[in-house]
């Protein structure tokens, strides 16, 4: 069975990997989502090899995938942590019309997220982006008092920069931090990292895997699907990821040496930087499901660490991770 790993000194104790439920249906392209009882079947796949933590959002589908999660986690509710998130204004269309993170917002999105769950308390409420129109000592004192209310369990913040995660902290304790973090974005480790330690803060990187370049499955000549957000992402240019090649193969290499994949050795290099981080890497596929779930039990050693420091200090990850215009919804 899977170890667990407690999210800071909050007493939240999930699994040493997670699951990251958005690309079920939504962000990868249509194409790429898989039908509803193919991701049902996915996320059971996975408690059934030791994953207790599921991760999803109202803003994906948007809806439906809360709508996946509650339905596949039903049989052992009480076994799992579910994290959803609040805080982008939904439009007609389904898209994303900016932020909201007014109090009477977040309750709406929290009774709105219990019903499509179908659960009674939301374990892991996280704001989805800072709100630079609401004070976040009104957001952090709304979720305290769903807490109180019995609605949700723990206070989570996504893409939060060291400033907003102090002032919510200081309101009511923060649980976790979900942010990007992999071997090809490691901004976190600067500011953030020092910061999560002293508060007691866990963290929780999303695409673990760079959005799936560090599998070792896309190469310049990949073409994703029109709707694939990918395609707006400038690491993702074909030019990028020609440049960004090297960093694959150095994993690649090392993979080798270990007998595991590539996507392994980047999910086993998260786990080795601190106790108190849980990736949560998606898929749609069993197979690579059940890949990733075996990188808990790949253990690099300090020499394999500190060759895999060398080899990434000597490349530059060519291209940025956001488009321009939602570049600045991060680290606020």
């Amino acid at each position: 069975m899977m170890k667990q790993r407690q999210l800071g000194t909050s007493g939240l104790n999930v699994s040493e990997l997670g699951l990251g439920c958005m690309g079920l249906n939504y962000g990868y392209g249509k194409t790429n989502g898989i039908p509803k009882q193919e991701a049902i079947h996915l996320i059971r796949r996975a408690y059934d090899l030791g994953v207790t933590l599921f991760d999803t959002a109202e803003a994906y589908g948007p809806y439906t995938n809360e709508e996946i999660v509650g339905e596949a986690i039903a049989p052992f509710r009480d076994q799992v942590t579910v994290a959803t998130k609040f805080g982008f204004v939904i439009n007609a269309e389904g898209g994303q019309s900016g932020m909201n993170s007014r109090p009477e917002h977040i309750r709406a999105v929290c009774e709105a997220s219990l019903k499509r769950l179908n659960v009674e308390c939301i374990d892991l409420f996280y704001q989805h982006r800072v709100d630079p129109n609401v004070p976040m000592e009104d957001v952090a004192g709304t979720v305290k008092d769903l807490v109180q209310e019995g609605k949700v369990k723990h206070f989570g913040l996504s893409e939060a920069g060291a400033e907003s995660i102090r002032k919510a902290h200081s309101v009511f304790p923060v649980t976790a931090l979900q942010s990007e973090y992999s071997l090809w974005w490691r901004e976190p480790e600067k500011d953030i990292f020092p910061l999560l330690e002293e508060l007691g803060i866990g963290f929780v990187p999303f695409s673990p895997l760079g959005k799936g370049f560090l599998t070792g499955a896309i190469n310049n000549k990949t073409e994703f699907a029109a709707d694939d957000f990918r395609n707006i992402v400038p690491r993702f240019s074909a030019e990028a990821r020609e440049a960004n090649q090297v960093l694959v193969d150095v994993l690649a290499g090392i993979a080798l040496q270990k007998d595991a994949t590539t996507a392994q050795i980047a999910l086993a290099w998260i786990l080795a930087q601190k106790p108190w981080i849980t990736p949560i890497p998606g898929t749609t596929k069993i197979n690579r499901l059940e890949e990733n779930i075996a990188a808990a039990q790949v253990s690099l050693t300090a020499s394999e660490l500190a060759m895999i420091e060398q080899a990434v200090a000597q490349i530059d990850v060519v291209g940025d991770r956001y488009p321009a215009h939602l570049q600045k919804r991060i680290n606020r």
